[in-house]
This record gives structure tokens, C-alpha cells and sequence, in this order.
């Protein structure tokens, strides 16, 4: 599937020029445009070519956050729109050129053949100037996403979210949580981004700082400098983490061995209990289970797993990387579940339609089954660099012993 992935990518890749190419070549400069259209693609395909070639042979090269932004956004959003686009213009642009040769044949089948008169024109025609400026659109639309998607990088929110709980014990009544998810410290997230994670989580004065994976986006060669900020980070009650798919993409167990190393309590199917105001808290996280479709088929193993776990005592309080974890949770009876992954849906048409909910079932902020709620992050970092009715944040949650109203789901 994976090969089958580079293959297709690469074919688009070369569709596109080929189409480009001869559209601009009919302008009285075309030779001008089709050199950038050259230089453009060569900058997509080198980098391409590099990116997996590094993977392979273990050798990384550091390119600029903004060349790989012009990758991302070229091969995963705009190029694809654009054949399927210029797809459906083809199919529909032959249904109609044979329904007007249809037409024509029949209104001019009894009348005389006319004699055909030559034409000199002098340059391109108009259809021949709109399509090649077609074709320099998905080139100049990528170039300008790029520009304003980089200089939002380092910005979020913080998110505040009130959440009735029926059975929140009257002595955890107003406890704080600064729910982080989703930093992906990698090549979109740069120095600044940690040192503000760290500044408005701080502010916040939390009693718990409660982490739901993907702390890395794919090397372990960023971990030290995310664990660095994960220490920085400041709560009353402590910092609890789960682990997240990204996280595991360069090397699981040196990651884990890594975390647990420094000290941070990474939960993996696993938990903590701690006392907030005299109240019992049980913080339970769980481990990803695999990669795609095998992660979902594995939530119910590492939640049943991790609930054995579970003190009737306590309040408890659910970390899962992914938020499809909730059923089962809710159906246990565990109040609160924590989740990320989904980023909101990360290119959203508004914030109820897009990727979010044809991937999801739940996909950003509150949800409730029953007396059971769940919090899904839209994530503080990127691993794809736009976001559209998505923003990036941080959620502080403060949780109420009052009945919940009106608590959206779906």
C-alpha cells in the first residue's frame, strides 16, 4: 500500500507537468513560465526524493521548515484536488463537447456543407490563455498557503471549557486541567512554539497537566528538547502522558525507555493515584496499539487492559492518544476521558464539516454518553503545517459537580 502511496504520487506528479507544460508553452512568454514550472517541480520531486531516501538510508538532512511545507501542502492537498478536479472537468468536458457535436449534426444534416474559410490568427486564443492560467493556479495557490500557513506556526489558543459532571465527587468541584496534545516537536515546531507551550500552560496555575500523545512527530533526535519542555511544565497535582502514534514512528521502545527514563510519568496501560483536596484521583492512560486500521481493532484490548486497573475509590480520569477510546470507557463508567489525534480535523469547510467527522466520530471539544464525558484536543502542534477551522490550542478544562447542560455530541 505504502509503494503503491509513492507510486501514485509520483505519477501525479508527472501528469501534472506534462498537462502544465503544454498549456504554457502556447503564451507569447511561455518559455519563461515554463522554466518556473520546471524549477517548481524540481523542488517538489528533489525533495521527494530526499525525504525518503533519508528515511532509508538513516542519513537526515534538516531542510527548511517552509521547503517542506511546500511539500506537504503541494503533494498531500493541493495536487490532489487538482486531478480530481481536472478529472471531473475532462469527463465533464467530453460529455458536453459529444452532446454538442450531437446537436450540430443534427441541425446541419439537410443543409449544404459550407466551404471552410482559412484564418490567420496572430498569437493564442482566449480558451488556450484561460487554461494556461489554469495551470499556473495550483503552483501559485500552493506557494501563497505556504506563506500564510508559516507565519501561524507558532500560534494557538487556550480554550476554555467548563464541564458538568454529575458524579464529580464535591471536593474536586473546580479542579483545573491543562489538556495538551498533539505538539509534534519536529521540523514545524520551533523553539519558540515550546517556550509558549510552557508560558500559557504555567499561567493557567492547573492542578493537573494531563498529556495525550504525540509528544514527537517523528524522530527521537527532537525528544530530548520536548521532554525538556514537558518538564517546565508546572501543576498542583503532577503531569501525566500517554503515548500517540508519531511517537513511535522512529523507534517505540527507545521512546518509551526514554520517557519513563526522564522521569515524566508516561502511562502505558498503566496509572496513577494521587490526592487532590483530600479526594482520590486515578489517572489512566493506554498504550497505541498499531498503526491504521490496527490501532482501532486494538483500543478494546488496552482499555479493558487498563480499567482492571481502575480504584472504585477514585475519580477517574482516562488519557487515550485516540478518541474512538470512549465507548468503551463510557460504557465502563469512567467519567472523563482525555483524547487528541484527530486536530481538530486539521482542514476543516466549517468546524462541523470536513475531515474531522468522515475520519471520526468524535473530533474537537466536548462530547457525553450518559454521566461519562470526553475532551478531544485540537492539538498545540502540526505535523501538516495549514490548518482551516481547526486552530491549534491548548484546553483548560475546569470541571463543575453540577448536572452538565447541554454538552454537544457528534
Amino acid at each position: 500500500m505504502f509503494q503503491l502511496i509513492v507510486i501514485s504520487i509520483l505519477l501525479f506528479d508527472a501528469v501534472f507537468w506534462w498537462w502544465a507544460d503544454r498549456r504554457l508553452r502556447v503564451l507569447r512568454w511561455g518559455i519563461g513560465w515554463r522554466l518556473a514550472l520546471a524549477a517548481f517541480m524540481a523542488v517538489q520531486l528533489g525533495q521527494f526524493a530526499w525525504m525518503f531516501a533519508s528515511r532509508w538510508t538513516g542519513i537526515h538532512l534538516v531542510l527548511p521548515p517552509s521547503f517542506l511545507a511546500l511539500l506537504y501542502v503541494w503533494h498531500l492537498m493541493v495536487l490532489p484536488i487538482f486531478i480530481v478536479l481536472l478529472t471531473a472537468g475532462g469527463i465533464a468536458g467530453g460529455v458536453a463537447g459529444l452532446a454538442r457535436r450531437i446537436l450540430r449534426a443534427r441541425r446541419t444534416a439537410l443543409q449544404p456543407i459550407p466551404v471552410p474559410v482559412p484564418a490567420s490568427r496572430q498569437g493564442p486564443t482566449r480558451r488556450q490563455v484561460l487554461l494556461a492560467g489554469v495551470a499556473a493556479v495550483p503552483p501559485l495557490f500552493t506557494g501563497g498557503t505556504v506563506a500564510m500557513a508559516m507565519g501561524r506556526l507558532d500560534h494557538f489558543r487556550v480554550r476554555p471549557i467548563e464541564l458538568a459532571l454529575p458524579d464529580l465527587p464535591p471536593a474536586l468541584d473546580g479542579l483545573r486541567i491543562a489538556h495538551i496534545a498533539d505538539v509534534h516537536t519536529g521540523r514545524f515546531t520551533s523553539p519558540l512554539l515550546l517556550e509558549s507551550i510552557v508560558e500559557r500552560t504555567n499561567e493557567l496555575d492547573v492542578d493537573l497537566v494531563l498529556m495525550t500523545g504525540d509528544l514527537i512527530d517523528y524522530s527521537l533526535v527532537e525528544l530530548p528538547r520536548a521532554l525538556d519542555m514537558v518538564r517546565q511544565l508546572r501543576a498542583g497535582g503532577g503531569l501525566f502522558m500517554c503515548e500517540g502514534n508519531h511517537d513511535l514512528f522512529d523507534n517505540r521502545l527507545e521512546f518509551e525507555r526514554q520517557v519513563l527514563d526522564s522521569g515524566v510519568p508516561l502511562l502505558l496501560d498503566d496509572q496513577r493515584t494521587l490526592s487532590i483536596r483530600g479526594q482520590a484521583v486515578q489517572v489512566l492512560g493506554i498504550r497505541w496499539g498499531g498503526l491504521g486500521d490496527r490501532h482501532d481493532a486494538q483500543i478494546p484490548l488496552h482499555v479493558r487492559k487498563t480499567l482492571e486497573l481502575r480504584d472504585p475509590d477514585a475519580f477517574q480520569i482516562l488519557l487515550a492518544h485516540h478518541p474512538h477510546a470512549f465507548d468503551l470507557a463510557a460504557d465502563a463508567g469512567v467519567p472523563l476521558t482525555l483524547a487528541g489525534h484527530t486536530h481538530g480535523g486539521q482542514v476543516m469547510l466549517t468546524p462541523d464539516l470536513g475531515p474531522g467527522p468522515l475520519l471520526y466520530k468524535y473530533w474537537s471539544g466536548p462530547y457525553r454518553r450518559g454521566n461519562s464525558a470526553l475532551v478531544v484536543s485540537n492539538g498545540v502542534g502540526n505535523w501538516f503545517p495549514v490548518r482551516v477551522n481547526a486552530p491549534a490550542e491548548i484546553v483548560h478544562i475546569t470541571l463543575r459537580s453540577a448536572p452538565a447542560q447541554g454538552a454537544r455530541m457528534g
